[in-house]
This record gives C-alpha cells, structure tokens and sequence, in this order.
C-alpha cells in the first residue's frame, strides 16, 4: 500500500516562484518579453541616431527581439525625454540619449517638464564624442585664427548653427573666451546644422567627428579646430582650443537610461549585456570609425556621472554666458 504525501517539495518551491513571478511585474530572467523601443532624441542621421542603430542591432541579435528606434526630435531632447519618463517602468522603453538631455538642459531650459536624475534610471554610459569646429570650404579662412579676425572684422556679420547643446556651449563659449560677435542660428539637430554649412547657408558648426568625418574627407568641410583636450587620431592635423590659447574643452557622451522605478534586475541585465557588447571587438572597431571614446560602467557608476555633468555643464554656460530660453 503506497501513501499519499502531497507535492513534492520540488513541485512545492515551482508553485511558489511561479506565484513569486505573477506578483512581480517583469522578471529579469524572463525580460525582455517584448519589443524594446529605443527613444532617441534626434533625428536620423544624427550620430545619436547612428549609435542607438548599431547598439539596437546587437542588442536584437542578443535578446531575440525586435529593437526599435523611435526618433522624437525637438525642444533640446525634452520631447523624447518626457516620454521616456512616463513610460512604463518595465526595461522595453529605454531613451539612448546624450548629454543634451540628461547634463546640458537644467542649464539651457527655464522650464522642464522632466528631472534627468529623479525620473530617470541610470542603465549604461556608453562613450564619448570629441566635436570639432567646421567651416564651408568657401569661407576665406584657413585657420582659426584666420576665422576670429574675419569675424573681429565684420561683427555680427557670421554665423553658427546649433544643433545640439554640445554646439551651442562650444559656440557661446567661443564668443566669449574669443570675444567675437558671431550670430547663433538654432536647429533641431545636427544633420540639418551640417547640411546648411555645407550648402553655404551659414558659416560653421561643431559637429561630432563621427557624424562630420565623411563630409571633412569629401571636402564639403574644413576643420578648424577640436572641442577635446587632446587632438583626434582621426584628424591628427586639426588642433584644439587649448593649444591655440583658448582656455576650453568640452566632450559630449551617449548613455540609455530606463524610466525611473524600472526593476533594479532588468536595469543590471540590460547594463551588463550592453557592457558586453561594448566590449566586443567588432563593435569597438566601429566605434573608432565612428570616432566614438569607449567609456562604459555600472549603472551606479552613470548615476555619479550624470551628477557630476549637470554641474559641470550649468558652470560652462554660465562663464559662457547662456541665458535659459523658454
């Protein structure tokens, strides 16, 4: 005669973490269970747009789902980044962003409809951008200098796109440091920035090197000069600010960030599987085409980072000079 016991206590601990995993919103050994949808806050053809394609790529091909890129452009990145902060908190609405959104606009923008540290989970930093200033090959200036004394000549006569708060900082502060008169034309995003350089319809731009470099070596460009403290293996030539005695440097950077509230196990999952990627051979390669600095940690390491460049960012536009625009 056989008894009865009950469930087993392996069949006991299943039912347990089967109600364990009904109760919590999304498990990280389960995540993702969707598409995920990257939030970029540029247009494509940006170069956040061109990073946030390749990691989106690598990502699909690691977690077998779609990886989409939804381009929302506009009001210095608050558009994407409002959306983003409103998003459910499961890890599949992600903003692969810049400094624009998450460092530079507390200084830029009066009002704001989102806080970059409070509504936001840190997942991954990324890397850095090195800009470099680009003039219309038509421009009669060689140099920088060349640049500051035909702008010295004719005040308020030149102009700059900005189409990023990276190129906006590095112009004001330009101005400033140069103590040149040059007119600030505003855009959405780079690309379009670029496109009016090149067409002749205003005289120069910072753009970052990775989105400007085929345009330099096509010769629709001429580079005066690099944002980064050091000068770019990419265009060894080009000096910086510093070596021409101009007391200045400045790098933007990608990160992806979650909704605030995202699981603590999703965000560690997301960060060391796009760690992991970063670290790979095939994607460093790419990134130096792409003149992108690998600079990558854990999420807690980006939230230190995030900290520390919205106050760097609100030093630089104040010596620049930046007044917050509505």
């Amino acid at each position: 005669m056989t008894h009865h016991r009950g469930p087993s206590r392996r069949q006991a601990l299943l039912g347990a973490g089967a109600i364990a995993l009904a109760s919590s919103p999304v498990s990280a050994q389960a995540f993702p269970t969707k598409q995920i949808t990257f939030v970029v806050p540029f247009v494509a053809g940006s170069g956040t747009d061109t990073m946030a394609r390749l990691m989106g790529e690598r990502l699909s091909a690691t977690f077998g789902q779609q990886v989409l890129v939804d381009n929302k452009a506009g009001a210095n990145g608050s558009i994407a980044a409002t959306a983003v902060a409103r998003a459910v908190p499961d890890g599949h609405t992600l903003m692969f962003t810049t400094n624009t959104s998450h460092a530079a606009n507390p200084s830029l923008l009066k009002t704001m409809a989102y806080d970059p540290v409070k509504d936001f989970e840190p997942v991954a930093l990324l890397g850095l951008a090195p800009f470099v200033l680009v003039v219309n090959p038509n421009l009669p200036v060689k140099t920088f200098a060349e640049l500051i004394a035909k702008a010295k000549a004719e005040p308020g006569k030149m102009s700059y796109g900005a189409g990023t708060s990276t190129a906006h900082v590095c112009g004001e502060s330009m101005k400033r440091l140069a103590g040149i008169d040059v007119l600030r034309v505003p855009y959405r995003s780079a690309p379009p920035a670029l496109n009016d350089v090149i067409a002749g319809q205003i005289d120069m731009t910072f753009i970052d090197i990775g989105t400007g470099l085929p345009h330099i070596r096509a010769g629709k460009l001429r580079t005066l000069v690099a944002t980064d403290a050091q000068r770019s293996p990419h265009l060894p030539d080009v000096p910086t600010f510093r070596e021409l005695g101009v007391e200045f440097d400045l790098v933007a950077w990608y990160a992806i960030y979650a909704p605030a509230k995202t699981p603590a196990d999703v965000v560690g999952k997301l960060n060391t599987t796009v760690n992991e990627i970063m670290a790979s051979a095939e994607i460093k390669q790419r990134l130096d085409q792409f003149s992108v600095i690998v600079r990558t940690g854990t999420p807690a390491y980006l939230a230190e980072w995030t900290k520390s460049e919205i106050d760097k960012w609100a030093r630089l536009s104040k010596a620049a000079g930046i007044e917050p625009e509505g």
